[in-house]
């Protein structure tokens, strides 16, 4: 989200905003979708044209990153480029409610011999491909002509898909998303060194939008699922000190973008935690939570976001029945960030009465951005500093210090 575009995902013990790039396609009002890439000349480069939709009720204002990071098949082989945006696509567009815009981007390295009738795609705004083609000038981006929609079913306009490729007709992987971050760190001197955490999230019922439809309450509402592994990597046999699991489902409203570019969502569901352990080692728990969330556009192409959280404990709690007095119902996540740069983020959640509670705080770097190029990973690290960074410590003081990497932030 940059600039009044808003989509939402929930990390942690708390809401977190993910960049426009990664999932302008999946949760919010407008999706963005491939409408043809070709090349114009011999060695002209390859232009991909996109259509950015709108099914809200009221207009939206997008912002567009200056480059995004597609892949190119062609026959066995995949590369990583890079699309820049082109220079008759503003940083802004705004898109009528109902309606749709156009937007073009360029590929930033020169087109290789032979990549004609090669697929591209643009992972974060969706799997949908289509090949290559060669064709003569076009007229400038305001004149074109309309683009063709790719197929839904399908997610490709043109060509066919290798027989190691299971996206045609699968409809669980258009639904399928980022949840919360992805990683692996590691910090030498405790009893759980390294954290490893896994997360999606499911869209249940589609959206409408793929068949060219308005859109229904039903598009918000998800299945997901996170976990986080503790590995005590110094003793011996090296164990999983406590693996956590997460599975939830809960209902994403429609975002909204205020006249002074504040974008604003919700999401609210239920939660199950458990270490699926017996005995006294075993904890779980159940809660209901709602997180309302706010987007501030910042100089420079930063944003901070902020997003209070409520929980009320449901159900059984005999294997941590003073799990409250630790946890409590109130945290806040906050976050500031570049999309495609430096980004910190931190997490708290705190018992008024007890005093209790914990912090956590991230902060990550593309890795690209330091090498010089792929793979395609955040430096990341990680602190946290209070009680429960799992469940079966949920009454233990602790501290722990992490640096590893991230394939979501």
């Amino acid at each position: 989200m940059s600039h009044g575009t808003i989509f939402w995902t929930m990390t942690g013990v708390m809401a977190v905003f993910i960049a426009p790039e990664r999932v302008v396609a999946q949760d919010g009002q407008v999706e963005i979708l491939i409408g043809e890439a070709g090349m114009r000349g011999e060695g002209d480069g390859v232009l991909v044209d996109l259509r950015v939709l709108n099914d809200g009720a009221a207009p939206a204002i997008v912002a567009l990153p200056e480059r995004v990071q597609a892949r190119l098949r062609h026959q066995e082989s995949e590369d990583s480029v890079w699309l820049a945006r082109s220079g008759d696509t503003p940083a802004e567009i705004s898109v009528p409610p109902g309606g749709f815009a156009r937007a073009r981007y360029r590929m930033s390295r020169p087109v290789e011999p032979g990549e004609a009738g090669a697929l591209i795609s643009i992972p974060a705004w969706g799997p949908r491909q289509v090949a290559i083609a060669s064709r003569p000038a076009e007229p400038s981006l305001a004149s074109a002509p309309s683009l063709p929609a790719p197929s839904p079913s399908t997610g490709r306009a043109h060509g066919i898909a290798p027989p190691s490729d299971r996206a045609a007709g699968n409809a669980f992987l258009a639904n399928l998303s980022v949840y919360e971050p992805i990683y692996a760190v590691y910090g030498p001197g405790t009893n759980s060194e390294a954290r490893i955490q896994i997360s999606f999230k499911y869209r249940l019922f589609g959206t409408r939008r793929d068949k060219g439809l308005p859109g229904s309450w039903r598009d918000g509402l998800h299945f997901a699922f996170t976990q986080r592994m503790f590995w005590d990597l110094g003793a011996r046999s090296s164990p999983f000190r406590n693996v956590d699991y997460q599975p939830e489902l809960f209902y994403l409203t429609p975002s909204a973008v205020l006249a002074n570019g504040i974008a604003l969502g919700t999401q609210g569901g239920i939660r199950h935690e458990s270490n699926g352990r017996d005995g006294d080692t075993s904890r779980s728990i159940n809660s209901i939570y709602v997180a309302p969330m706010a987007a501030i556009p910042l100089a420079g192409g930063y944003r901070l976001t902020v997003a209070p959280r409520l929980s009320l404990y449901v159900g059984d709690r005999s294997d941590n029945p003073d799990i409250r007095r630790y946890r409590g119902n109130t945290a806040l996540f906050m976050e500031v960030g570049e999309d495609d740069g430096l980004r910190l983020s931190a997490s708290t959640r705190l018992n008024l009465e007890s005093g209790k509670g914990a912090v956590s705080a991230d902060v990550s770097y593309p890795l690209s951005r330091i090498l010089g190029g792929g793979p395609d990973f955040y430096l990341f690290g990680q602190s946290f500093v209070g009680y429960g960074e799992n469940l079966l410590d949920y009454d233990r003081h602790m501290t722990r210090l992490r640096i590893g990497l991230a394939l979501v932030r």
